[in-house]
């Protein structure tokens, strides 16, 4: 499991950002194809939203990787 931590401003991240900042993705419109394809779970749910906002508590999956948001 990976932990990706929020700045202590930052309320959320938005779910495209968040593959891109990780480097799980090479570009955000990748992010958003990913996304769009169905591959992303937000907390057990398959995510449709390309700027879903992803807050501390919250996990994501994608390709076989958990992160969790702190």
């Amino acid at each position: 499991m990976q932990e990706f931590k929020l700045e202590a401003d930052q309320e959320f991240i938005a779910l495209n950002n968040l593959l891109k900042v990780l480097h799980l993705v090479g570009t955000g419109g990748e992010a958003n194809v990913r996304i769009m394809q169905g591959e992303v779970q937000v907390n057990g749910i398959t995510a449709s939203e390309k700027r879903k906002k992803i807050r501390s508590g919250d996990t994501v999956l994608f390709k076989g990787k958990t992160i969790k948001v702190q």
